[in-house]
């Protein structure tokens, strides 16, 4: 039996899943989401009301602790977009590249041209619901600027045109595992381990 707590994990994004086994490793045993469970209907107004609505659904099914992230890019000069519907800006079936394109098309529709213009943070929150109904929620932020255009093969989503302003001026998609270190899924699951940790010795 694994001295680990044990968490299923939410996410049907293969991306998404990679990047929280590596953050975890040595700290949680994560377990895959339940086979053939239906998507969760994400309608909540905020991350965290997204992140609480799949873990829920995830431990009701599963009859067991799971954890959830739902994730957003704020864009100071689009007014907070896409914000809640990073995921599906350019519509419910969108390419990481369909909604990267919409997204420089609509900093370039209102001028937003200069660095000091494209100002951008990532923001992760974290819930984890166990099936007595009790619930944990952290968060990760990171801040950036909005490249003029995508660079780098690696990362997914919208990581070919975040700058993170604490490097040195490569997109995530540059960085490698590298990316971990600083990125806002990297925090907020770092932080959930230590709150974990916290919460184990209650």
């Amino acid at each position: 039996m694994s001295e680990l707590p044990q968490l299923v994990c939410a996410s049907a994004n293969p991306d998404k899943v990679a990047e929280i086994a590596l953050v975890l490793d040595g700290l949680v045993d994560l377990l895959p989401r339940p086979e053939g469970l239906a998507d969760v209907v994400e309608d909540a107004p905020d991350l965290e009301g997204n992140a609480r609505l799949k873990a829920v659904a995830v431990c009701t099914a599963a009859g067991a602790a799971a954890v959830s992230d739902d994730t957003g890019l704020e864009v100071d000069a689009l007014g907070g977009a896409p914000g809640v519907y990073s995921a599906r800006y350019a519509g419910e079936d969108a390419s990481y590249q369909d909604n990267v394109d919409k997204l420089l098309a609509e900093l370039d529709r209102v001028g937003a041209s200069t660095p000091e213009q494209r100002g951008a943070r990532f923001r992760t929150a974290v819930m984890v619901v166990w099936p007595d109904g009790d619930e944990l929620c952290v968060e990760g932020v990171v801040e950036g600027i909005i490249a003029a255009e995508p660079t780098g093969e690696g990362g997914f989503g919208y990581d070919p045109v975040f700058i993170p302003v604490e490097r040195d001026g490569r997109t995530f998609a540059q960085m490698a595992d590298e990316k971990h270190e600083i990125s806002h899924r990297g925090r907020a699951f770092r932080a959930l381990a230590a709150a974990l940790r916290e919460r184990a010795t209650d």
